[in-house]
């Protein structure tokens, strides 16, 4: 019996080297994929230029400044200010200077002297509706060339038009004339009836 007892207490001990082994096994791969996971989730840092400046300066060599007082900065700041203020009244009265001595010929015309009307558009086209009081609508059109197929486009647009006087009628050939706002939708004005309805 106490033979038997030591055969059982003997086969769990060979197998255990085993079992052990096997039970390495498995941790042994698991660990090298479980630290090569972190690594490829892990993404490279994206640091901003002004972390880079301040990581930049942190690493800087040599002996550091001087301990400075509150007051210390106060007045340095407030110098380098004043100097720089005085940098920029110099460069002023430089450029004051230069602009005095430039001859007046080579100056842009002012705002007063470049106040003479341009020229306004002009639009020729058939009135489609004179119903409303010193209105017409006119309809504009247009024949061109597209750009890059070459083939030939027809388009239409319509101006609500200034009539002072009521002379247009519906399908008379007019000429109109920009104008400053005169209502929320006229910015033309009659110019011309070139051509009566029959």
């Amino acid at each position: 019996m106490a033979e038997e007892e030591k055969n059982d207490q003997q086969a769990p001990d060979e197998e255990t080297p085993a079992a052990e082994e096997q039970a390495a096994e498995p941790a042994a791969k698991e660990a090298p994929a479980a630290e090569e996971a972190p690594a490829e989730e892990e993404p490279a840092e994206q640091l901003s230029p002004r972390e880079l400046r301040r990581r930049a300066r942190s690493r800087a060599d040599g002996p550091g400044g001087p301990q400075r007082t509150t007051e210390d900065r106060l007045r340095e700041r407030a110098e380098q200010r004043s100097r720089k203020a005085g940098e920029r009244r110099r460069w002023r009265h430089k450029q004051r200077d230069k602009r005095r001595a430039a001859p007046k010929a080579e100056t842009a015309p002012t705002a007063a002297e470049a106040r003479e009307p341009g020229k306004r558009k002009t639009r020729q086209g058939v009135v489609v509706s004179s119903k409303a009081d010193k209105t017409i609508t006119v309809r504009i059109d247009r024949v061109a060339r597209h750009r890059v197929y070459g083939k030939v486009i027809r388009e239409t647009g319509t101006l609500h038009v200034h009539d002072e006087r009521n002379e247009a009628n519906e399908g008379d050939v007019v000429r109109v004339t920009e104008s400053r706002p005169l209502s929320r939708t006229k910015r033309w004005r009659l110019d011309q009836v070139l051509e009566k309805a029959r």
